[in-house]
């Protein structure tokens, strides 16, 4: 009898913990506040997790974008997605009202780094649940300096938008921008954070007596700096970080790399000879690389016409081709690019520079070549604007759109 009683307890106790936490297959949807927990706290950012024709996708939210994302798997209470363009996953248990798992980017040299995340359903609150009413003003533009734990700077300019606690914005650099960030102002706090499926970003400063934003900014589980700001709406980066040149300007820039199927393509081929042909270096692992690609598209397909040719050349985390090749596929075609696309080395700017010794060295990515008609080099230059950084974002576009137009009037050789 006593036995039985005992059994009876224990099935008991089994089909109250079940009610509890009952097995879930399928994901809810709805919006999620997801988060990243990186060496530096919380960067949170928003998750939309819909069905559409009957298959699930998730839509990343930061600032006024939105990523969609359609390669999403629902198998045996797990939710797996693959983010459009990289090799970066997302991997998370399917609870009642929440995701727990992780974020896998992948970095230098093929090595993950595993970001664990956790996304509750129904919370739409970026950092504070309760808004402070009574918070410093932190709108306009920042002369900002980033200084690594080497002590090393680099110049960036920090663009703030403000509407109560609510702050948008981004941080320029001479390499490129943070992307569309999102935060709250809290009093005299302020933090800001995205992720859109590349790079992981969360910024916590704090505003001094004397009107300055100090603090730190973590990119990922690795890279963290120190933020000094000043508020000055004339900041500029104009003369700010290193240039790359040619080496000798007699010299005729030439390369030849494999296409994703292993074809060697060559600058000199008849394909680009007498045209315009803008070469662009980047990786399927960089975010700005993703905004250049979706501004150039629709300019490729508007002056192709006329003589206008691109050629990418990819700098990947992976030294095996098929691997790398494999992961340009992807980008390929998610961006839906239609310009060559080759296989040019490693990710690390060292490499680069050694893949093509006739620059005297490469800075970042994505770095951009406008060829003439005639074959000359007319202008080298490093990072993209993308489109959080606003007005900088139309200028670039503009000039850029100019000056390749004014090319494509003049003869070729």
């Amino acid at each position: 009898m006593r036995r039985m009683l005992l059994r009876a307890a224990f099935v008991s106790i089994t089909l109250g913990i079940a009610a509890c936490n009952p097995r879930v297959d399928a994901p809810q949807v709805g919006l999620y506040r997801a988060v990243l927990r990186l060496p530096g706290g919380d960067a949170p950012f928003g998750l939309e997790v819909a069905q559409e024709q009957q298959q699930y996708v998730l839509y990343l939210i930061n600032g006024a974008e939105r990523i969609r994302v359609s390669d999403v798997k629902v198998t045996d209470g797990e939710l797996t997605a693959t983010f459009p363009g990289y090799e970066n996953t997302l991997r998370a248990k399917i609870n009642r009202d929440s995701l727990e798992g992780s974020v896998t980017l992948i970095k230098a040299g093929g090595k993950e780094q595993v970001i664990p995340l956790v996304a509750k359903r129904g919370e739409a609150y970026r950092f504070h649940a309760k808004s402070s009413t009574d918070n410093a003003d932190v709108d306009g533009t920042w002369d900002t300096t980033f200084t690594n734990e080497k002590g090393e700077t680099t110049k960036a300019i920090l663009l703030l938008e403000q509407s109560h606690d609510r702050v948008t914005g981004s941080a320029m650099t001479p390499t490129g921008d943070h992307r569309f960030l999102e935060g709250q102002m809290h009093g005299d706090e302020l933090q800001l954070s995205t992720f859109a499926g590349g790079l992981a970003y969360l910024y916590k400063l704090k505003i001094g007596a004397d009107g300055a934003l100090e603090g730190d900014y973590w990119q990922g589980l690795a890279s963290h700096e120190k933020v000094v700001a000043h508020r000055d709406d004339a900041a500029t980066l104009d003369g700010a970080g290193k240039q790359t040149t040619l080496r000798d300007t007699a010299q005729a820039f030439a390369f030849t790399f494999p296409d994703v199927d292993g074809k060697p393509v060559s600058l000199s081929d008849e394909r680009f000879r007498g045209k315009v042909v803008l070469v662009t270096l980047g990786g399927t692992w960089c975010p700005n690389c993703h905004d250049e690609a979706q501004f150039l598209l629709p300019f490729y397909r508007e002056h192709r016409d006329q003589g206008f040719e691109i050629i990418a050349l990819m700098f990947e985390r992976h030294g095996d081709f098929a691997t790398a090749a494999r992961a340009v596929r992807h980008y390929r075609d998610d961006l839906q690019i239609d310009f060559p696309t080759l296989i040019a080395g490693l990710s690390e700017t060292d490499e680069a520079s050694k893949a093509l010794p006739m620059l005297s060295q490469v800075y970042g990515y994505p770095t951009s070549i406008l060829v003439d008609r005639k074959g000359v080099v007319r202008s080298i230059h490093t990072g993209f604007a993308g489109p959080a950084t606003g007005r900088h974002h139309d200028e670039c576009v503009k000039e850029f759109s100019e000056q390749v137009e004014r090319l494509l009037t003049e003869s070729g050789g």
